[in-house]
């Protein structure tokens, strides 16, 4: 295999995705480990990337690893202290370097962003933002990154704006996997009907949220409910309600919706029935333009 000129990582809470690079940008090879930073300390993350590199970097010389994600947390590999809004999305210049034992390796970590009031945070979706821009340039409106963590960024002239997080993910895995719930939702199955009631349902913000969620345990008991149903009526009811609180983020917006798989076309359709139209961006062709952005951004000269 050739030997890559550069290291593009994304270093997750759970997991972390790693490419070897060429020059100009084109994977070499994809590798994935389950070695995320909630399972490290902090002298674990060489090593961990190690194991999916080692034999693939050169005898000498240092190759460069561009890094973002939770790798930069106060708990990861090293601090990588946030930028404040507004601002563009990071790049190297702002990122942190680390020692390494090996010297092989020449790893930088690009920052997160922080939003004072509201107070907000984020880590790795400045990247997927990065990565959006290059691949939309000239984008203005709102960049929304669904997942356990939900972003919604206001995006113009290159710079992100304003942030906010919703934990409408994590709330639903809690209720799906931890609540009564689990015994009448089937997290695989599907219903796209009973998604779009659930969401209007969910956006009309007078809804007894906590009462309709115990209605899908009581139907399933009562009326066989299926699980499939309860699945999407779940997810409805929280991505509705989500959607009523970012309402002054996506209204009258151009929408790009950075993620994959089911989860976006999700929102794609709840945003869809409420009169806003999205496109939507692959969340590891996003993640992996961000990254080479930041690694092309080393050899732009200064203006």
């Amino acid at each position: 295999m050739q030997t890559p000129d550069w290291i593009a990582v994304d270093w997750g809470t759970s997991n972390l995705r790693v490419w070897l690079m060429r020059e100009d940008g084109t994977p070499i090879a994809a590798r994935t480990g389950d070695r995320g930073m909630n399972s490290l300390t902090r002298d674990g993350f060489e090593p961990a990337l190690l194991e999916l590199v080692s034999d693939d970097l050169p005898s000498t010389g240092p190759v460069p690893v561009i890094v973002c994600g939770m790798a930069g947390s106060r708990q990861g590999w090293a601090e990588a202290p946030y930028r404040a809004v507004p601002c563009p999305p990071p790049g190297l210049a702002e990122a942190t370097a680390v020692q390494t034992a090996d010297p092989r390796l020449s790893v930088r970590i690009l920052p997160g962003i922080k939003q004072d009031k509201p107070a907000d945070v984020m880590r790795g979706e400045e990247t997927q933002i990065a990565g959006a821009l290059q691949l939309r340039p000239g984008f203005d409106g709102v960049i929304c990154l669904p997942g356990t963590h939900t972003k919604w960024a206001h995006v113009s002239a290159g710079e992100v704006v304003s942030f906010r997080t919703f934990m409408t993910g994590e709330i639903f895995a809690l209720l799906a996997k931890s609540s009564v719930l689990r015994h009448s939702v089937d997290t695989d199955g599907w219903d796209d009907a009973a998604f779009a009631d659930a969401v209007s349902d969910g956006m009309s913000r007078s809804t007894p949220l906590s009462a309709d969620l115990f209605s899908l345990r009581a139907e399933a008991l009562l009326h066989d409910l299926s699980p499939a149903r309860a699945h999407a009526r779940l997810s409805g009811l929280l991505i509705g309600l989500e959607l009523a609180g970012a309402r002054p983020y996506w209204l009258g917006q151009e929408i790009a919706i950075c993620g994959s798989g089911g989860l976006s076309r999700a929102y794609a359709a709840a945003l869809k029935a409420q009169g806003a139209e999205t496109h939507i961006l692959d969340a590891e062709e996003t993640t992996l333009a961000g990254l080479t952005a930041a690694y092309r951004s080393q050899k732009e000269p200064s203006t």
